[in-house]
């Protein structure tokens, strides 16, 4: 069930426009000419207002990227100046721009591990896109042309391009597109609710998945493999926080066999989880970083990949031999992102949006823990500001509602009658505030969401959906 409108209502003029032009990611096509989209025409600090003028709040802070929420005046006034200055230049052939340096600066100086070089792409997948071939064309470098598959894990999101859409381990992101290419593997899933064994504690499910992967390893030859990427939690996958101890478990495995591992912090980078990375709070080491979202607090599109000396230098001696080092963006570093990327980094420090995070986080978790008493909600889960809600038809078996029912999908459609919007991952209910939302603003967002909780529960009993 996507968005309804009104019982009887027609589609407005700008909705039939939508329709007519616009071909909508991850949207179910089939049913669009019957609810059609909701348009939306401005947003302000964490609310965001429809063409018909209805407020809501924005508990997603957009696709998990508008950190700073929306109509920020430093941000606006330094994207005016940058246009005004520099609208757009290139870092192809040696040339470079003030903003792509500055931001290329504080992404070094704020790195959780030593840093050397910033390659700047247009967005997260095109980031991790890059981290394969430069995976690739590290090995090649270091004259192991055989050392190039890439670990990714079940329910992972790395993005849509074919390399990325393949690192990602959702199978709706594959059927219908030819997805995955070879020379990608896929670890377990590490969902604790889901996965573990009867009495298996966190740290013994972190231990046997770490056993596991050894065993993926040993089976593929480590001389064939060159990275694992993660996310210190896996959000489009629902949300999905690390358990005790599992970094810290494949960790020593990864390096016993000269693996990379590539942290992919396009949505836990830049103070989402109380700390200025989400390999900080969970306790991951990473070789390589992919950056994009809050960067810019998404006020442009950007992304980076972070590289450290002994990579780059691996790049500078195959530039050698090759004549060039050819990979890059047309919109890789674009001026205007860059000057953005710098000021919402600049924001971040001055106002200390990292301590208004950390000073929101009991409520977080507080509001976070009494949703799982909902008779819907079999378990919640949260790192920082970033928070899933798993809905399911039995809590007691952890019985899930069958999928085609989309009991997700109600739940976010009832949440957009009561004002606010959240995302439905499948049936977990993905919650991701802006950060400069204040404490009266998230006891809102959770109240709305207590509510359609409510209405999705009387729907439930009403159709009988837990019989399905």
């Amino acid at each position: 069930m996507t968005r309804q409108p009104p019982q009887g209502q027609p589609l407005s003029n700008v909705q039939k426009r939508d329709i007519e032009a616009i071909l909508h990611p991850y949207t179910p096509l089939h049913t669009l000419p019957d609810t059609g989209a909701l348009v939306i025409g401005r947003g302000q600090g964490v609310f965001i207002y429809d063409t018909q003028g209805k407020e809501y709040i924005e508990g997603m802070s957009g696709l998990w990227c508008a950190g700073l929420g929306f109509g920020d005046e430093e941000m606006i006034e330094a994207a005016t100046e940058q246009l005004r200055t520099l609208p757009y230049y290139h870092l192809f052939g040696a040339k470079g721009t003030e903003p792509a340096i500055e931001l290329a600066e504080k992404l070094k100086e704020i790195a959780p591990v030593p840093i050397s070089k910033v390659l700047f792409t247009s967005s997260g997948s095109e980031a991790n896109d890059t981290q394969v071939k430069l995976a690739w064309y590290y090995n090649n470098a270091r004259g192991r042309p055989e050392k190039k598959k890439i670990i990714s894990r079940h329910r992972a999101y790395h993005g849509v391009t074919v390399m990325s859409g393949s690192l990602t381990g959702l199978p709706s992101y594959h059927t219908g597109f030819d997805l995955p290419v070879d020379r990608v593997l896929y670890a377990d899933c590490p969902h604790h609710y889901r996965h573990a064994r009867d009495g298996e504690s966190e740290l013994e499910f972190s231990a046997r998945l770490a056993a596991s992967l050894r065993m993926l390893i040993e089976r593929e030859n480590p001389d064939t493999i060159a990275a694992m990427i993660a996310e210190p939690v896996m959000g489009a996958g629902g949300v999905l926080v690390p358990p005790e101890g599992y970094f810290e478990a494949i960790q020593p495995i990864l390096d016993e066999h000269d693996i990379m591992l590539i942290d992919d912090e396009v949505i836990t980078g830049f103070c989402r989880t109380g700390n200025w990375w989400g390999c900080q709070t969970h306790k991951m080491v990473p070789t390589t970083i992919s950056a994009a979202k809050q960067m810019t607090s998404a006020y442009a599109p950007l992304g980076a990949v972070l590289v450290p000396e002994d990579i780059y230098q691996a790049y500078v001696d195959h530039s050698a031999q090759l004549g060039s080092f050819s990979h890059g963006f047309t919109y890789g570093g674009h001026p205007l992102g860059c000057a953005l990327g710098a000021k919402a980094i600049e924001i971040y420090q001055k106002r200390d949006i990292l301590g208004h995070v950390r000073s929101l986080m009991p409520l977080f978790e507080r509001r976070m823990k009494a949703l799982g008493d909902h008779p819907l909600v079999g378990e919640v889960r949260f790192s920082g500001l970033l928070g899933g809600v798993e809905l399911v038809a039995d809590r007691k078996a952890k019985r899930p509602f069958d999928a085609k029912l989309g009991v997700g999908s109600k739940t976010t459609a009832y949440l957009e009658n009561r004002g606010a919007i959240l995302r439905a991952l499948g049936d977990t209910i993905a919650v991701c505030p802006p950060m400069i939302i204040q404490p009266d603003e998230l006891d809102a967002l959770f109240d709305r969401l207590e509510g359609a909780l409510d209405d999705t529960e009387a729907l439930v009993a009403r159709e009988g959906l837990r019989e399905h």
